[in-house]
């Protein structure tokens, strides 16, 4: 099936930069709807476990009404799969050039949104995508975003769950409020030949389409991340991303299969928003740690004005002293000085009155070193294998690449070595290593892979009593299998790292923004 390279059209010619920062140039603008907050109801669901497959359906907002969609949803052991198919998905560079694609978001109840995947509609505007989640409770948007890595949903929100009366399972509304674009409205932007470049534009192949819009996302990432001075705060993860960026234009540039361009493209955008988010968490503490010493300085100077008082009312009760004693007794001088000393000075503080007040400092301070340990640690593997912040832990991947069947290629031995030094510095860390494949007859080759990276981080100095290993086969695939990239980016073994040191919240979590119910 061909595909008109319209996504790409509007970013042709443009350097990273311009699309991130600079304003559209707007020729003629159409209001399409003007609104400061839309308040939309959406049902979040609890699948029933393990009850069968249930239907739902996907309604358009007012920015894609005519957007529609489908989605068949299972809770199985371990795992929720969702099959989902959209039809009438215009190119999503119509809300502005910087999008480039669609993603399906899960929410739960309480408002964390999780990233399932990228929606890439075909020359009919149509996709399909199979995922799994581990939530049971969740409602379900789409968003259209510059790149398939984010980890926060945009404001552009074109998809919402709607429940038909045969779907199975308990719902409950989660009030949310969709602000659609920054400044309180939506319009169309209606650039200067942009329907006459769309009509002419040259067709290619759904493969090269794929491949090509997989660069512009990776290249719109890496701008963003740039643009958050990442090149300051997470310089080698934001090079690791330029580094497979360039192997995916290299790639590129001699036609090499799609899936490898894809797969290098991923790897570049996913590690970009790790730099990207490194960057805003690593700018957020610099800001905590100068606000904390501008506090102790106030702090410092309370303490001196207060010491500067107390020496003015000692000096002031020996003058008295001295007055008092001219005109009465020694003896009566000393009582009436010592007992105005009494008044004036405050009473120690206690240790039960202390214990208290230090207490949220010693958590807070407690939390903000497992937050830059795990920062830390997240930038030192990233330097070594590709490597995300999940609420599992830290998750270092090996791709299929990195073995010759069950075997670990020299240079893999190499890279894991250098794992196993990182994490056998810290003290109660502990590594899950998990083998994962594309189909049920490779199963034993998923266990057989985890059992030897097991084998090399404890040759590396890893505790072995800190290690184990497990097979998953393909109960956990990452994408669909359908296609040939797809199947080759399942094969993988994820090396999950955790323990107390680093606690167990990712350092981008935040809660979705949401209204009570009324």
């Amino acid at each position: 099936m061909d595909r008109t390279l319209f996504s790409c059209v509007v970013t042709l010619g443009l350097s990273v930069p311009a699309i991130c920062q600079q304003p559209v140039q707007k020729t003629e603008t159409v209001p399409l709807y003007r609104v400061t907050v839309i308040e939309r109801s959406i049902d979040a669901i609890n699948y029933q476990y393990r009850a069968g497959p249930t239907k739902i359906d996907f309604r358009g907002t007012v920015l894609l009404a005519n957007g529609k969609g489908d989605a068949t949803v299972e809770s199985r052991q371990g795992r929720t799969e969702i099959s989902a198919s959209f039809a009438n998905l215009a190119a999503p560079t119509r809300f502005g050039r910087e999008y480039l694609t669609y993603v399906l978001w899960a929410i739960s109840p309480e408002g964390a949104p999780h990233n399932l995947g990228e929606i890439v509609p075909d020359g009919s505007d149509h996709a399909k995508l199979h995922v799994t989640t581990e939530l049971q409770v969740f409602g379900l948007i789409v968003t259209a975003e510059p790149h398939s890595a984010v980890r926060q949903p945009s404001d552009v929100v074109v998809l919402e769950n709607q429940v038909r009366p045969e779907t199975l399972g308990r719902t409950q509304p989660i009030l949310a409020k969709y602000e659609l674009m920054p400044r309180g409205h939506y319009v169309w932007n209606v650039q200067e030949g942009f329907e006459r470049a769309v009509a002419t534009a040259p067709k290619v192949s759904m493969d090269r389409y794929e491949a090509l819009l997989e660069v512009y996302q990776a290249q719109n990432a890496i701008g963003i991340a740039r643009a958050g001075n990442a090149e300051q705060y997470a310089p080698n993860t934001l090079a690791k991303a330029e580094q497979a960026l360039s192997e995916a234009q290299r790639l590129q540039s001699i036609r090499a299969n799609t899936s490898l361009i894809v797969q290098s493209a991923r790897e570049a955008s996913q590690t970009a928003e790790d730099a990207r988010a490194i960057t805003e968490r690593r700018k957020q503490d610099d800001q905590l740690a100068k606000a904390q010493a501008e506090a102790a300085q106030a702090q410092q100077a309370r303490l001196e004005a207060d010491a500067a008082a107390q020496r003015a009312r000692a000096e002031a009760d020996a003058a008295r002293a001295q007055a008092e004693a001219e005109r009465a007794a020694r003896e009566r001088v000393e009582a009436d000085a010592a007992l105005a000393r009494q008044r004036a000075e405050p009473p120690a503080p206690t240790a039960d009155r202390i214990q208290p007040i230090l207490a949220p400092a010693r958590t807070a301070a407690v939390q903000t070193s497992r937050t830059q340990l795990r920062l830390q640690l997240l930038e030192r593997l990233n330097g070594v294998l590709t490597t995300r912040d999940t609420p599992r832990g830290l998750v270092a991947t090996l791709n299929d690449g990195a073995f010759s069947g069950t075997l670990l290629r020299p240079e893999t031995v190499n890279e894991l070595s250098r794992v196993a030094q990182i994490i056998a510095g810290q003290t109660g860390l502990r590594v899950d290593v998990q083998g994962h494949t594309d189909s049920a007859a490779t199963d034993v080759l998923a266990s057989e892979r985890a059992a030897a990276v097991r084998k090399s981080l404890a040759a590396g100095g890893v505790p072995a009593s800190a290690i184990a290993s497990e097979g998953f086969g393909n109960s956990r695939p990452v994408v669909s299998n359908a296609t040939r990239a797809g199947r080759i980016e399942n094969r993988r073994v994820e090396m999950v790292i955790t323990g107390d040191p680093i606690g167990t919240m990712p350092y981008w979590d935040r809660p979705y923004p949401l209204a009570p119910q009324r």
